[in-house]
């Protein structure tokens, strides 16, 4: 009897399915302990370098004054929140074969998972503007971001991300579920879960797209135009300093690729899914939170000369 017909026979008397089957990134028990080893390395990685840049920008005065680096505290904050959403519950799932999460732990993954990556888009759009001010108007840059406008885009980030995933959470919570229960991911996520539901799913389908798929699009397209106008505004106006812009902004840029393609190829296309789709929720979920310590503190000079105070200071042991 399979994993999927046991989680069908859990129904109540009113036939909802308690609980999802999921059937995770491969069903070979000897490559599941491999990738068990590969992911935990990942995932005590994203730990560690997103740990260590908010601690690096809280110690630092300097930094923390940033209005760059205060959003990025916050940004590594944000990553360091969203692995635990997914990543925990997948490295226990690679050490048993039954791979199930309760409807409301489902509900549950899907509602941080989307309050965490909406924060972090609108706030990605918001390290851009703070870019813009301080390479198009470089004399009033200070004036301009203040702490308490910092603050405010700060929170405005936090409330954005709660309306979109709440949200997502009304679109998943009112429809009917009687079977079948087999999600084709590691991870709870609209896509999948609606594909599941007892009844036509073309509206809420279109209303996902609208909500998260053209949310990606929207504020990647900004992101991209806003960077074209600092690269012009950097070739036709200023010479000194343009290589530490241009490295900021590259740094910048690598981040929103990394996190928006995936968001757009897995939110904006209802109706269809492709076996590719398991990468790009590795690369959302797992690698991307990974990698933003590595391009923000490996191309940075500020953070590099605060970490070896702070290992001066405390007598810690961080990479040099």
């Amino acid at each position: 009897m399979s994993f999927g017909t046991l989680g069908l026979m859990k129904k109540g008397n009113d036939s909802r399915v308690t609980e999802f089957v999921l059937l995770g990134l491969s069903s070979s028990w000897e490559l599941q302990l491999f990738i068990f080893l590969i992911f935990l390395l990942l995932y005590v990685a994203i730990v560690l370098g997103n740990l260590l840049i908010v601690v690096t920008v809280r110690a630092d005065a300097h930094l923390l004054q940033s209005p760059m680096y205060y959003f990025l505290g916050h940004l590594s904050f944000i990553d360091l929140c969203l692995s635990c959403v997914t990543v925990p519950k997948m490295l226990g799932d690679f050490l048993q074969q039954n791979k199930t999460i309760g409807f409301l732990g489902c509900v549950a993954q899907i509602y941080f998972l989307h309050f965490l990556g909406a924060s972090e888009m609108f706030l990605l759009t918001v390290m851009a503007y703070d870019r813009y001010v301080a390479i198009c108007n470089p004399l009033h840059y200070l004036t301009i971001m203040n702490r308490q406008l910092c603050l405010q885009l700060v929170f405005a980030c936090w409330c954005g991300g709660f309306i979109h995933s709440i949200t997502q959470v009304i679109l998943v919570i009112q429809l009917p579920f009687c079977g079948p229960n087999e999600l084709d991911n590691f991870y709870c996520d609209v896509p999948q879960v609606i594909k599941l539901a007892c009844m036509d799913t073309y509206v809420v389908e279109v209303l996902m797209v609208s909500n998260s798929g053209l949310l990606s699009l929207v504020c990647f397209l900004v992101l991209i135009f806003s960077y074209a106008i600092i690269l012009i505004t950097l070739r036709t106006r200023f010479r000194q300093g343009r290589s530490k812009a241009l490295s900021t902004c590259a740094s910048h840029l690598t981040v929103v690729s990394l996190i928006f393609v995936p968001c757009v190829f897995i939110y904006l296309r209802p109706f269809c899914s492709f076996s590719v789709d398991k990468v790009f929720s590795v690369f959302y979920t797992v690698i991307t939170p990974m990698l933003n310590p590595l391009i923000y503190t490996l191309r940075n000079a500020d953070m590099k000369i605060a970490m070896k105070k702070l290992r001066k200071a405390h007598g810690i042991l961080l990479p040099c």
